[in-house]
């Protein structure tokens, strides 16, 4: 009986061990992703429209940074409009991707080893 519980202790220290270990870990593995998150505020996507004549940046963050449109554009506002949403979109498809490519990286770099909860491949 004594032999039980000592092992029923050492089972419930171990499991809190663990449990602490895990939990360092994810604290970890956020403190990775919110500087990952700070990081992306300084990475710059340029983007032109097919005839060249709009430029956007915008962070990976997809905030936008700065537009710069040809003066030939400013006649025409349907195609100003259109070179536009079509410049502004392929910035953002790109920024989201660098985005969620480095966040996934940050977070799976600190996650603990939890069998069954790969969420990440």
């Amino acid at each position: 009986m004594k032999i039980l519980n000592l092992w029923q202790t050492i089972k419930k220290t171990d499991m809190f061990g663990d449990m602490a270990g895990m939990m360092g870990k994810l604290k970890e593995a956020q403190q990775k992703v919110e500087e990952t998150k700070e990081r992306l505020n300084h990475v710059f996507i340029d983007e032109k429209s097919t005839n060249n004549k709009i430029q956007v940046t915008i962070t990976a963050n997809r905030e936008i940074k700065t537009i710069k449109i040809d003066e030939s554009l400013l006649n025409d506002a349907e195609e100003l409009e259109d070179y536009l949403i079509m410049t502004l979109n392929s910035a953002i498809k790109k920024a989201g991707d660098i985005n969620e490519q480095e966040l996934a990286v940050a977070a799976k770099s600190g996650m603990p080893t939890i069998p069954g909860m790969d969420m990440f491949n």
